[in-house]
């Protein structure tokens, strides 16, 4: 993933001591360097590579490490805490489950689960008639993808054919990989699905003067000449919400192209909300952002409050699609992660959660953008809604995406007291918790613009 090596050597860094923020030792901290190594021997290094910052405790938007320094967090772990970290609502509810007790009971019924599902789909509101809860985002889109080919199977299409948008993230799966279109992160598979189809996302630099809506039926365009028949050989298209690395939404037009395309042809219209789902974007989802109406979502991240819960959201015919036994999972909703997904749909209604990410999201895009007029030469591009957000970072010289640099400046963020999301490539992405203040909000913001121009500094 990383471009850049972080240094596990502790660092005489600057002490800071704001409201906020707290550094008082060396960065990374002592003792950081030994836990590394301790999970090095023990754990998968596909687990390997983020900061070098060893966890101690997390509430609301603040982290503290081992040795009790203190950061702000715009990184909600990765868009997870949209409550806030050890939220107090969602704590209750998980302890008065395990008071109860009752943590697990497979597919055996429980009023929580009962309680959980109706508020669910209440909060998801028409056309959302049913969902299917699991535990991990990945399952979440394979099930959209099985859903959506039983739905294939159920109208007689020859072919049960998916499209999907390239550079586009579902999870690390088979089915999940397939859908996504990285290549190299594909290859264990062995072999490609010839039903699971790619065609281009619309980049501001990929349009060329094309509308969305043109340069959405440029791509189909591409699959129809190979032989492909949207009638018979297609029965789902899944949309990540926005491109994932970058915080990039599509043009409006392009998505409500591919709604009029999925209606014409009996397609199911999936999206991929795992990011930008429960207020993040300032909607309840972020497919409202385009005015348009999904048959199935796939959730996860914020919808369990750090807990491991996730699920796929639709109309009931489409979800009773499988017969009994046919879809589930030994922890499919039990009660602690139902208790805890309640809590955090309590809590988005009652601090009115998404009308304060969008209000936050106004304060937060003046901000960065001030940062681009600032920095013309280094910050590319700023996207994102609400309070999802990408600074894209190139090189002054040659204009091109400049990975190192921005490396370096999330790391020299870290040793200041501010943590972002490290994306190893050309953005920094930033998504604090939904109930950060908006002091902190700033601060932070202010913190990136000092670490900019300390590592431009460094690299003249």
């Amino acid at each position: 993933m990383a471009n850049h090596s972080f240094s596990r050597v502790p660092q005489k860094v600057p002490k800071v001591k704001t409201k906020f923020r707290s550094i008082q030792t060396s960065i990374p901290a002592p003792s950081t360097k030994e836990v590394l190594e301790r999970l090095e021997k023990v754990e998968s290094r596909s687990m390997h590579g983020q900061l070098p910052l060893v966890w101690d405790r997390a509430e609301n938007f603040s982290i503290y490490d081992i040795a009790g320094n203190r950061w702000i967090d715009f990184t909600s772990t990765i868009f997870v805490a949209n409550v806030g970290h050890s939220n107090q609502r969602v704590v209750s509810a998980i302890q008065d489950t395990l008071d109860h007790p009752l943590y697990s009971c497979y597919a055996y019924a429980n009023p929580i689960r009962a309680n959980y599902l109706e508020k669910l789909v209440r909060f998801a509101g028409a056309p959302f008639e049913k969902a299917f809860l699991l535990s991990a985002g990945t399952e979440a889109t394979e099930a959209t993808l099985k859903l959506m080919r039983m739905y294939g199977q159920k109208y007689g299409k020859r072919r049960l054919g998916v499209i999907c948008i390239e550079n586009n993230w579902h999870g690390r799966t088979l089915g999940a990989q397939m859908m996504s279109s990285n290549l190299p992160q594909r290859a264990w598979i062995g072999y490609q699905d010839d039903n699971i189809h790619h065609i281009p996302f619309p980049y501001p630099w990929s349009l060329n003067g094309l509308s969305g809506n043109d340069f959405f039926y440029q791509g189909l365009e591409k699959l129809i000449t190979n032989g492909i028949n949207p009638k018979t050989d297609i029965c789902g298209f899944m949309l990540e919400t926005f491109q994932g690395w970058g915080a990039v939404f599509y043009p409006n037009d392009f998505v409500q192209a591919v709604e009029k395309f999925c209606r014409k042809h009996n397609v199911l219209l999936a999206f991929d909300e795992m990011q930008s789902g429960f207020g993040r974007t300032g909607c309840k989802f972020g497919f409202e952002h385009y005015q348009v109406v999904p048959d199935l979502i796939a959730c996860g991240k914020g919808m369990g409050g750090g807990v491991p819960l996730s699920g796929v959201i639709g109309r009931a015919e489409i979800l009773d699609l499988p017969e009994i036994g046919n879809m589930s999972s030994t922890h499919s909703a039990n009660p602690l992660v139902c208790a805890a997904g309640l809590a955090v749909l309590e809590e988005i209604e009652s601090l009115s959660l998404i009308d304060e990410a969008s209000r936050k999201g106004g304060i937060l895009f003046d901000a960065l953008h001030k940062l681009q007029r600032k920095y013309p030469d280094l910050i590319s591009n700023v996207f994102g809604k609400g309070l999802i957000a990408a600074v894209l970072f190139k090189n002054p010289i040659t204009n091109s995406p400049d990975g190192l640099f921005t490396s370096r400046v999330a790391e020299r963020c870290m040793q200041k007291g501010l943590l972002v999301v490290h994306t190893g490539r050309e953005s920094i992405k930033i998504g604090p918790p939904l109930t950060i203040t908006d002091e902190a909000l700033l601060e932070g913001i202010d913190v990136l613009g000092e670490a900019i121009v300390e590592i431009t500094k460094e690299t003249v």
